[in-house]
């Protein structure tokens, strides 16, 4: 698979770290995917449920910021709903997919579903919000 870039991930140290690989982006959509490490474990032996969080937010971010913009807006999370469904281990790759639902204005909604193989580990949906881009 291909990796992407997205203007975004250039200084997204975090996104590093966790080993987020970009098979596809375009404005509404992106597919990431990553493999668990052991530091991404909790007591349980299982993934940390901040992890797919992280996970999925990164999708979030991609799919609701155009490539292709002009740099003047950023969006961000104004709000999230996770659900996790399945447990997920070390070695297991996992996969995101994110699809814009609505926009309205500066106002979106957007759906992220976490798979590991073909099942459905965890399912995020996110509101995003349109704002000027901070000042570096």
């Amino acid at each position: 698979m291909q990796d992407f870039a997205h203007p975004i991930l250039k200084d997204d140290y975090t996104s590093e770290w966790m080993g987020i690989k970009v098979d596809y982006v375009e404005y509404g959509r992106a597919e990431i995917r990553m493999t668990l490490k052991q530091e991404m474990l909790n007591g349980f032996g299982i993934a940390h449920g901040g992890m797919i969080f992280a996970f999925a937010d990164t999708c979030f971010a991609l799919a609701c910021n155009d490539p292709e913009g002009d740099g003047t807006t950023v969006t961000v999370a104004s709000g999230v709903d996770v659900n996790f469904i399945a447990p997920t281990y070390e070695g297991q790759e996992l996969r995101a997919v994110g699809t814009v639902r609505a926009q309205q204005g500066r106002s979106g909604l957007y759906d992220i579903q976490v798979f590991s193989g073909d099942k459905v580990v965890a399912e995020f949906r996110g509101r995003s919000r349109t704002i000027p881009a901070p000042k570096a």
